[in-house]
C-alpha cells in the first residue's frame, strides 16, 4: 500500500556545459528564483511529501541552495554520469526508508505546475502502477516518443535514437517526469539495463519491467509549455518568457492593470494588490509587495520594497532593498530610495537620493536633495520629522535629525540636528561686483581676437 505522501526525487546532477557558466545550471534564474528552487517550492505544495535531491560529485552550491529552501530535504551524490535511473538510484536510502509512492522530477524543468502534479498522482489513485507525464510537440525531434494503445494507456517509451522510423513519427513525448505505485521499485530500477545508443541506464525502460509485473502504466498530458527543459541560456529566455507570460495573465485576472503587460517583468515573489496600475517597462525584482490603489509609473525598479495603498511612484523611479513607502505617498521621476521608511502622505517628486533612514509623514523632499549616508566605512542614518520640508539641492550630512515641520533652506548642507518648526540655513554670503561680467567679456574678446 502506497504512503499518503509521497516521496519526490529531484534530479540535479546535470553539469549543463551548454550553459557555458561556471554556475551550475540548476541555480540559473527563471524570475529571479532559481530552476532549482522552482522545482523544490513544487515539490513542497504536494502535503507532507519527503523530499530527496540528487546532487552531481562537488556540487556544494547546489547542496547549499536544497538547504537553503527545503532544508528537511536529503542531499544524495550521483557519483558518475550513467544516466536517469542511476541518478534515481543514488537516492537508494530514501527509495529504501519510503517504500510508498515516488514522483520523479527534473532541476532543470522549472515551470511544471501544482495542479499536473495532482494529475499524476491522480493516475495513480486510478490504478496506474506508473504514471508518466507527456506532451505533444511540436517538433517531437530529440524526445523519447511515448508508444501507447487505447489513449492513455502507455505500452512503452522509446528514445528518440533507438526508434524506428515508424515510431519517430509519433508525436506524444515523454517529459521525463514520471510516477511510480508498484511494490519493490528497486527492484524494477535494479532491472534496467544500458544496452541502447548512448549505454546509460534510462528510467523510462522502467515502464516495460513494471508492465511485465502486472503494473499498468498511464500517459497523463499536459501541455508542451509546461515541461520544457533548459539546457542551453536560449532555452533559459524560452522559460523566462513562458513563466512571465503566465504571471501576467495571472495578476491581470486578480485585478492589476498592465498598461503594456510585454514590458513588464515580475519576480517569483511579486504581490501586487487590486487596482494596481503598472504602466510600460517596469521590472519587479524579488521581494516587492505592492498595495491596492498604487499607480507605478513608467520605466521604474523595484527590489525588496514595499508600496502603501495609493501611493504613487516613478516614471524613472528606483525603489531598492529596504525602501518602505506608506499610504499616498509620492516618489517622483529619478528618485532612489534605499532602506528609508517613508511615512503617509510624504512626496519626493523629483531628482533625490534617499538612503537609510526615515521620512515622517507628510514631508516633503525637493529636488535634489541628497542623504549623505556613506563616510566611506560606515553607513549613517537621516531622520526627517513629520511635515518637515526640504529645500531643494539639499545634503543631509549623516548621521542628522530634522525635527516635525521643520523648514531647510534650499542649498543647504545640514550637518546637525535641526529643532522641531525651525528654520536651518547653511549658506555662503552671496557677493554682487556690478559691471565685472561687462569688463570679463571684454577682456575675454580681445585675447581671443589677438589670437585670429
Amino acid at each position: 500500500m502506497a504512503n499518503a505522501a509521497p516521496l519526490i526525487v529531484i534530479l540535479a546532477a546535470g553539469k549543463g556545459t551548454r550553459m557555458k557558466s561556471a554556475l551550475p545550471k540548476v541555480l540559473h534564474k527563471v524570475a529571479g528564483r532559481s530552476m532549482l528552487g522552482h522545482v523544490l517550492a513544487l515539490a513542497t505544495t504536494v502535503p507532507g511529501a519527503e523530499i530527496a535531491v540528487v546532487v552531481g560529485p562537488g556540487m556544494d552550491e547546489v547542496r547549499n541552495e536544497v538547504g537553503r529552501i527545503a532544508p528537511a530535504a536529503d542531499v544524495f551524490v550521483q557519483e558518475r554520469q550513467a544516466g536517469t535511473a542511476d541518478a534515481v538510484l543514488a537516492a537508494r536510502a530514501a527509495l529504501e526508508r519510503h517504500g510508498g509512492d515516488v514522483i520523479v522530477l527534473y532541476a532543470d524543468t522549472p515551470l511544471i505546475e501544482a495542479r499536473t502534479l495532482q494529475s499524476l498522482q491522480a493516475a495513480l489513485d486510478a490504478g496506474a502502477g506508473v504514471a508518466v507525464l507527456g506532451f505533444q510537440a511540436k517538433d517531437p525531434t530529440g524526445y523519447g516518443r511515448l508508444i501507447t494503445v487505447g489513449g492513455n494507456t502507455l505500452l512503452a517509451i522509446r528514445e528518440h535514437k533507438d526508434s524506428s522510423p515508424e515510431e519517430r513519427k509519433i508525436t506524444l513525448c515523454n517529459s521525463g517526469v514520471l510516477a511510480f505505485r508498484v511494490p519493490d521499485l528497486l527492484g524494477v530500477l535494479g532491472g534496467i539495463g544500458n544496452a541502447n545508443a548512448k549505454g546509460e541506464y534510462y528510467l523510462t525502460d522502467a515502464i516495460e519491467i513494471a508492465r511485465s509485473s502486472g503494473a499498468r502504466a498511464s500517459v497523463v498530458r499536459c501541455p508542451e509549455d509546461e515541461v520544457i527543459g533548459v539546457n542551453s541560456r536560449s532555452q533559459l529566455a524560452v522559460a523566462e518568457r513562458i513563466w512571465q507570460d503566465r504571471a501576467r495573465q495571472k495578476i491581470m485576472l486578480e485585478g492589476v492593470t498592465l498598461i503594456a503587460p510585454e514590458t513588464v517583468f515580475l519576480s517569483y515573489d511579486t504581490v501586487l494588490g487590486r487596482d494596481v496600475t503598472v504602466e510600460p517597462h517596469v521590472v519587479f525584482g524579488t521581494g516587492v509587495t505592492v498595495a491596492d490603489g498604487v499607480d507605478i509609473k513608467a520605466f521604474c525598479h523595484l527590489e525588496g520594497a514595499t508600496i502603501g495603498a495609493n501611493a504613487r511612484v516613478g516614471p524613472y523611479a528606483r525603489l531598492r532593498p529596504g525602501a518602505a513607502l506608506g499610504p499616498d505617498v509620492h516618489i517622483g521621476n529619478f528618485v532612489e530610495v534605499k532602506n528609508v521608511a517613508v511615512g503617509s502622505g510624504a512626496k519626493a517628486n523629483h531628482l533625490a537620493y534617499l538612503g537609510d533612514g526615515t521620512v515622517g509623514a507628510g514631508a516633503n523632499i525637493g529636488a535634489g536633495t541628497i542623504f549623505c549616508n556613506y563616510d566611506g566605512f560606515f553607513k549613517h542614518k537621516t531622520e526627517i520629522g513629520a511635515g518637515a520640508f526640504i529645500g531643494s539641492n539639499s545634503s543631509l550630512i549623516a548621521p542628522v535629525k530634522i525635527g516635525d515641520g521643520a523648514y531647510i533652506g534650499s542649498g543647504s548642507v545640514i550637518t546637525k540636528d535641526v529643532a522641531a518648526d525651525a528654520l536651518a540655513i547653511e549658506r555662503s554670503a552671496q557677493e554682487e561686483r556690478p559691471e565685472w561680467a561687462a569688463k570679463f567679456r571684454a577682456v575675454m574678446a580681445r585675447r581671443k581676437a589677438a589670437k585670429t
